[in-house]
């Protein structure tokens, strides 16, 4: 496997390999990462590092798989807090009162595409597997955000909401917001038809023709990157301050987790955000 990125890092610890924002590093109040395909004890389809508790896989090898990514990127297990996503746009403010909900703790809530915590300790945990993670950090006020931008989360702007949520609950202004946009399916695998492609159309960004490619024979090509650029920017964040992954999930599909890909044969990866 030869990997390739301008934006990110492939870290190796311990077996277990994960990605990081090159950006984001340069924060030392910040960990994150992105787990990926390796490095796990789960197998079948879901081999090996499979971060999804609901796709079928064994509970502890799950379970197994946090500990082991936890413990190579420096997180404590005991310290995660997962959404419960359904592709809506709820944004859940967290606390330490909250940690191990949807990982060793059952949810106590339903629809959360996004997490927002000031607190240290707190690890954010996303899922994905070709939906488009976001994570924010205020560098001023320290607070940070972990959203999933799935194509409906997209249309329905949840960065803009997650945000705007922020600047409620943390006094953050979106000028001191510093955006990532993790790995997604990029515009050279996502085709979708009309009906998708037009409510990207709708959306009242910037300019729709550089995330909607039309093909010409009723398919469509969809930026989900450069349409959460565009929402953002809209949100008020700086563009210097947004850095999209160049890491496409399909295209790199031996190394992360893409539903269309494996045809939904799959486990998923997770997005991982902490306040040290």
């Amino acid at each position: 496997m030869i990997f390739t990125s301008n934006t990110m890092n492939l870290n190796i610890k311990d077996a277990v390999a994960y990605l990081t924002f090159k950006k984001l590093e340069e924060f030392p109040y910040i960990r994150h990462a992105f787990s990926t395909r390796m490095g796990g004890v789960s197998s079948g389809e879901f081999t090996s590092m499979n971060m999804s508790f609901n796709r079928g896989d064994n509970h502890e090898n799950v379970t197994e798989n946090y500990k082991r990514l936890c413990s190579a990127v420096g997180v404590g297990f005991d310290s995660l807090v997962a959404s419960a996503q359904d592709h809506h746009t709820n944004v859940r403010r967290v606390s330490s009162a909250q940690k191990g909900i949807g990982i060793y703790k059952p949810r106590d809530m339903e629809s959360v595409d996004a997490l927002i915590t000031n607190e240290t300790g707190v690890t954010l945990v996303t899922y994905f597997a070709d939906c488009t993670p976001i994570l924010l950090v205020d560098t001023k006020n320290k607070a940070i955000a972990a959203a999933h931008s799935g194509w409906r989360g997209t249309v329905a702007e949840i960065g803009r909401i997650t945000v705007e949520r922020m600047a409620e609950e943390f006094g953050t202004s979106p000028s001191d917001i510093l955006a990532m946009i993790g790995p997604t399916i990029g515009k050279c695998c996502y085709e979708v038809d009309k009906t998708v492609a037009e409510q990207f159309v709708a959306l009242d960004v910037f300019d729709s023709r550089k995330f909607v490619t039309d093909k010409d024979n009723g398919k469509y090509m969809i930026d989900l990157a450069e349409a959460n650029r565009q929402i953002l920017v809209k949100a008020g964040v700086n563009n210097d301050s947004i850095v999209k992954s160049d890491v496409c999930t399909y295209c790199n599909s031996d190394l992360v987790w893409s539903h269309r890909a494996t045809g939904g044969k799959r486990g998923g990866m997770c997005a991982l955000l902490e306040i040290v």
